[in-house]
């Protein structure tokens, strides 16, 4: 996906860091280190030289319990900061929830709005669509200064999952492009640390709305409890491990406090592969029984291609250096290329992995020779067939491999699950993934 904020554009299939700079007396963990403009912007320029591609410029502290400032001392701390970084060729986000604030961070060329009260403004929105920044639309329950009083949810990552996606599809509805919506399920804003925690290990879930999604994980009190870290500027090593697991998990906007630190963890950020998955045969048919109708034969045949799927997927789970991220909901797809057999049964699995394609390939093979797959007949029935579809930046085409598949965008039993688990994929070979052209194997989910 591609994030558009003003005259700046993201690709979201690699991590973009957001540099935090807080310009305020009284945040959690650097309240006061930058109040004075100079020191403010050597910050700012020290984090874009160390690889943040975005400042984050704040001037109202929202942690748990903080008080409330007037619009005219939050703008009076950030604006000349804002500014000055934009006229530097900066791309500058306004960390606020005023809309007189954002407006005036805007003209002076902001181009990115983060809002932590989730556009609940409707001054914010009208601004969002009239201007052409991008907005970062966070989950929030309750206000900062009570947020933390005893917050509840009955499900934490559906409900989150569900405002998130309602807000978007308001400030769509208001004019604002799909392409400049980010979502952040917001970590630490009327959740508690397990709530919190829960949400982080299930990023995949915020993933599959077809927005790029912000971890912001940085010094969060969750960490100091699962870390045993007590002081926030303890935490920056283990909040940049938690913000790889998020990047693995689906996440693309890392909003940072220690900029170096998140560089270096990400050398162990592995690349996605998308593979597809497919079965038509059983290792062993189910017997025909006389006592059987045709339904429940059908049934039997089924159930026995589901099987086949799931033992493939629990294979991957054993993958060396590998992670199963997403699985799609299953789907049963009508033959394509060779129309004379069986139905088949497919799904699409997202994985982060450190082998090779060709490596990962040669374990592909193995498990569907573990399977039963027979070659015998091209395009014919196989117990499992498990292709590589896409991988992360990669791009070949050999005897062995190519990549990303060449008939994937033809493919529907292929597209139909792959848009389930990642909308508005882009494969690396630039070409979006949509349901244009995916007219063989029409699929449907069962």
């Amino acid at each position: 996906m591609k994030w558009h904020c003003a005259s700046y554009e993201f690709d979201t299939r690699m991590p973009i860091i957001m540099g935090i700079l807080n310009i305020t007396p009284d945040s959690f963990s650097d309240g006061g280190r930058y109040q004075d403009e100079a020191t403010a912007l050597a910050c700012a320029r020290n984090m874009v030289n160390q690889g943040a591609q975005i400042i984050d410029v704040g001037g109202e502290s929202t942690r748990p319990g903080s008080r409330t400032v007037s619009v005219e001392e939050e703008l009076g701390r950030i604006i000349d900061v804002v500014k000055e970084l934009a006229r530097e060729g900066i791309c500058v986000s306004v960390d606020t929830r005023h809309v007189s604030v954002a407006a005036a961070c805007i003209e002076a060329g902001a181009s990115i709005i983060n809002d932590i009260s989730g556009f609940r403004d409707p001054a914010m929105i009208e601004l969002a669509a009239q201007s052409s920044a991008g907005v970062v639309c966070v989950h929030m329950q309750g206000e900062p200064q009570t947020m933390q009083e005893n917050p509840h949810y009955d499900d934490v990552v559906a409900e989150v999952r569900t405002y998130l996606l309602d807000r978007a599809i308001q400030l769509e509805n208001c004019g604002v492009a799909h392409e400049r919506i980010c979502i952040d399920p917001g970590p630490g804003f009327g959740k508690t640390n397990q709530h919190t925690l829960e949400l982080v290990r299930n990023f995949h879930e915020f993933a599959r709305l077809g927005y790029p999604v912000m971890a912001a994980l940085s010094r969060k009190s969750y960490i100091g409890e699962v870390y045993h870290l007590e002081a926030p500027q303890e935490r920056d090593e283990a909040s940049a491990t938690e913000t790889v697991m998020a990047c693995e998990l689906g996440a693309s906007i890392l909003r940072v406090h220690n900029v170096a630190c998140q560089v270096a963890a990400l050398k162990d950020l592995r690349p996605y592969a998308l593979l597809g998955l497919g079965s038509n045969l059983a290792l062993e048919a189910p017997k025909s029984e006389e006592t059987l109708s045709n339904e429940e034969q059908e049934a039997k045949k089924q159930a026995a291609k589901i099987a086949q799927i799931n033992q493939a997927i629990s294979f991957l789970c054993t993958l060396p250096d590998s992670q199963v991220v997403d699985v799609s909901s299953l789907y049963e797809s009508e033959p394509a290329y060779l129309v004379d057999q069986d139905s088949f049964i497919n799904a699409v699995v997202l994985i982060r992995t450190g082998l090779p394609p060709k490596e990962l390939l040669k374990y592909l093979h193995a498990i569907e020779n573990s399977l039963g797959r027979v070659r015998e007949v091209e395009n014919g029935p196989r117990t499992c067939d498990i292709d590589i579809l896409d991988y992360q930046k990669y791009v070949c085409n050999t005897e062995v491999l190519t990549l990303p598949h060449p008939r994937i965008l033809e493919r529907d039993f292929v597209v139909a699950p792959l848009l389930e688990i990642r909308p508005k994929h882009i494969l690396a070979n630039d070409e979006a993934v949509t349901d244009a052209a995916a007219v063989l194997g029409k699929a449907r989910r069962i």
